[in-house]
């Protein structure tokens, strides 16, 4: 990026970053100029819409744990908030990067990045702590609602987003170091899911066995529904490693490429959408995989069709 001052009538007024794309950069935007924003659009108004019905749903239903509802009502808000505000920033940036409009160009995709950038940290890191929690229910047993709170969970969370935004808006003053926090952050938030469901499926068939030669039916009933959960918090898990995989990869790439062809950047342009897709897909995951979630979004609708004024 290279500093251009603007002027009116001799006199400097404010200067600005201008990026310097490189023509065949330049191609592969104005080849898409009318696909990415609109596909965007499309899908910030499903995930705004699809979260917007799941916080409902979540805040109606009593039958989850708290700190679990807590961390998927997390979860929910961070997909929320990708759908209301880094997507519309973001096709705002691609806008103005195809009409030349380098002012709005320069804060729209500062701010698009800031804002991705902490959601997308704080949805990693989440899902981290809910396979963790998730674990912690199977090894502690009937201390687990002890020793698992809402004041703790209340207080990961908060450091979470204190720790995503700061690192989010280094930004502004160094790009390198941001852009080592998210190669540091993705391995490292999916190492710990992958870590705790392979003990978590390791503990399972260790009971399982133990269940085949002690069979008891409340324990099995309890294991069923421990088991649904898992399933359902894995479905999740990895929807999210599907979308920020190619994005992780197109990262590698481009760090160690040398010129940016059109094909490059169309490339690095899905794997942002797929980013962006994952705050879309997880409200249909919620609703197939967790009965609760499903029933309460099915009466929220009826509701909402049945009596729009009320």
């Amino acid at each position: 990026m290279t500093t251009t001052n603007f002027t009116r009538g001799g006199t400097q007024t404010k200067t600005f970053k201008v990026p310097q794309y490189s023509p065949s950069w330049m191609g592969g935007l104005q080849s898409a100029s009318v696909s990415f924003p609109a596909v965007n659009i499309l899908l910030s108004i499903t995930a705004f819409l699809g979260n917007s019905l799941t916080l409902v749903a979540l805040h109606k239903i009593s039958s989850l744990h708290p700190p679990s509802k807590l961390l998927y009502r997390c979860l929910a808000t961070t997909d929320l908030l990708v759908g209301l505000v880094a997507q519309p920033l973001y096709v705002t940036y691609l806008m103005s990067v195809v009409h030349e409009h380098w002012s709005l160009c320069h804060y729209a995709i500062e701010a698009a990045y800031i804002t991705s950038v902490a959601l997308c940290g704080v949805s990693l890191l989440t899902m981290a702590v809910i396979s963790v929690d998730r674990l912690l229910a199977l090894l502690l047993g009937l201390r687990y609602r002890e020793i698992v709170n809402l004041k703790g969970v209340y207080i990961t969370i908060a450091s979470f987003w204190v720790l995503c935004l700061v690192a989010s808006l280094r930004i502004i003053f160094d790009q390198r170091k941001t852009a080592l926090y998210i190669r540091i952050l993705i391995p490292l938030s999916l190492l710990i899911s992958l870590a705790s469901y392979t003990k978590i499926f390791r503990t399972l068939k260790h009971h399982q066995a133990q269940f085949q030669q002690q069979p008891s039916q409340p324990n099995a009933l309890k294991m069923a529904r421990y088991r649904k959960a898992v399933h359902s918090a894995l479905w999740v898990q990895s929807a999210l490693v599907v979308c920020y995989t190619p994005f992780l990869i197109m990262g590698i790439v481009v760090t160690h490429s040398k010129t940016y062809s059109s094909h490059l950047v169309v490339t690095s342009e899905i794997a942002i959408i797929l980013v962006y897709f994952n705050s879309t897909l997880n409200p249909f995951l919620y609703c197939w995989k967790i009965s609760e979630v499903r029933r309460a979004m099915k009466q929220t609708i009826r509701q909402a069709l049945c009596c729009p004024w009320s």
